[in-house]
Formats: structure tokens, C-alpha cells, sequence
């Protein structure tokens, strides 16, 4: 009997370690749903330059995550160049990903540098980031395919 308990607590501890050791799904997408950066729309920070919320009327599916934007015009240039017009790093904080960390957004906090959207935790997060921009990049840029599944959609 006691063998048997020792097995089965192995068991039951390995179940639940196994998500720890697995790498981040490539977007960030809610803990309840498989909605992409809390259902903004990314085209929006680039055609708009502010952040606008999607719609569920016009849904892409990209990298397993659903896509929201807010015109049907947005969703079409999205589906022309997902990679032009998706956030950096999947929507995870830049500033989190530069440390190999994952974490979440608000998708209010946002900057475009070079042509890329890239989304922060909060505005205190962001302004850290703002500090060390390009080396973060640089790092979060690295540090991306090591702590997410993103190699799978190469």
C-alpha cells in the first residue's frame, strides 16, 4: 500500500508540474478564451494610432489565437501581412519578454518603433522599457523563441 501511495503522489505531482516546464504558447491570449491581445485591434495602433477594441464580427485565427479587429477592412490587411501588423512577442510585455519572462498587457500601453507594435504591462513598465529601448528589443527579440512555442509556426 504504501508503494502504491508513493507511486500515485508521483504521478499526481508530475500532472501538475508538466505546464511549468512547457514553453508559453507563441500569443498571449486570455486565461479563459484564445483572444489575442484582450481583443484589440492590432491593425487599429498602426491605421488609427490608438488602441481600439475588435469586434467578434471580424475574427482571424493566427498562431492558434483569435484576432479581433474593428472593420473588415483591418482584418483584410492583417490576413495580407499578419507578421507586418501583429504585436511583438506574441502580445506579451516587451519589457518582461527582454528577461525572458512572460507576462501580461494592457493594451493601452503601446509604442511603434521601426515599424513594429510592441505592447508593456503598465506605463511604469513601459517607461522602464523606454530606457533601455533597443537593448530590450534586442534581448526580447532572442529571448522570444526560448521561452515560447513560436518555432513551431517557422
Amino acid at each position: 500500500m504504501n508503494k502504491f501511495l508513493k507511486t500515485l503522489s508521483v504521478l499526481v505531482f508530475g500532472l501538475f508540474a508538466l505546464p511549468a516546464l512547457a514553453a508559453d504558447s507563441a500569443v498571449k491570449t486570455g486565461f479563459f478564451n484564445n483572444t489575442a491581445i484582450e481583443g484589440y485591434d492590432t491593425v487599429a495602433y498602426f491605421t488609427e494610432g490608438k488602441a481600439v477594441k475588435g469586434s467578434d464580427k471580424f475574427t482571424f485565427t493566427w498562431r492558434d489565437a483569435d484576432w479581433h479587429f474593428s472593420s473588415q477592412e483591418n482584418l483584410a490587411l492583417f490576413k495580407e501581412a499578419p507578421e507586418k501588423y501583429a504585436a511583438q512577442y506574441g502580445g506579451y510585455c516587451a519589457w518582461a519578454m527582454a528577461s525572458g519572462k512572460t507576462a501580461g498587457i494592457d493594451p493601452e500601453v503601446w509604442h511603434i518603433e521601426n515599424g513594429k507594435l510592441y505592447l508593456n504591462y503598465n506605463k511604469k513598465v513601459q517607461d522602464d522599457w523606454f530606457s533601455d529601448l533597443q537593448e530590450d528589443i534586442l534581448a526580447a527579440d532572442q529571448k522570444y523563441p526560448e521561452v515560447t512555442d513560436v518555432n513551431k509556426y517557422q
